[in-house]
């Protein structure tokens, strides 16, 4: 059965509200991106486990076009960047002030809270700067017994 306009709106009503909150326009692969991204419970995602959610979803995007959309979702301020390497990234709906665990055997991320994380200390910011954000990343590895 087919979905009409008026349906697929519907469907897709919070995340044309999100984008629109964030001055961005609704393209389709927006808004089907979003969907992915924000219907359910929040989480971490890398562009390539999108991409195969996409595909999965019968959604045609590329990478390249994932990419894009999720720079531009936390450009935007709807995504955080989590860095937990030097070739890995993924992006967390969660936008509250958190931190995270980085489980290097699995390569998944989970929050934690806050303030569960002190620190007692930052450096100075350079001249000109001020500090935004402090991030902590947490890495995990299985003890070897």
């Amino acid at each position: 059965m087919r979905t009409t306009a008026v349906e697929q709106e519907r469907r897709y009503s919070d995340a044309v509200a999100r984008l629109r909150a964030a001055g961005l326009r609704s393209t389709r692969q927006r808004l089907a991106l979003a969907q992915l991204l924000f219907a359910g419970p929040d989480r971490h995602v890398t562009a390539e486990a999108l991409h195969s959610e996409a595909a999965a979803s019968n959604v045609r995007v590329s990478l390249a076009t994932v990419y894009n959309a999720l720079h531009q979702f936390t450009q935007a301020g709807l995504l955080r960047e989590v860095a937990v390497g030097g070739h890995r990234s993924y992006y967390d709906t969660n936008l509250s002030g958190h931190h995270h665990f980085f489980f290097e055997e699995s390569g998944s991320v989970a929050d934690i809270p806050g303030d569960e994380v002190a620190l007692r200390r930052l450096p100075e910011a350079p001249a000109g700067t001020r500090v935004r954000a402090v991030d902590v990343v947490v890495r995990l590895q299985r003890d070897k017994n």
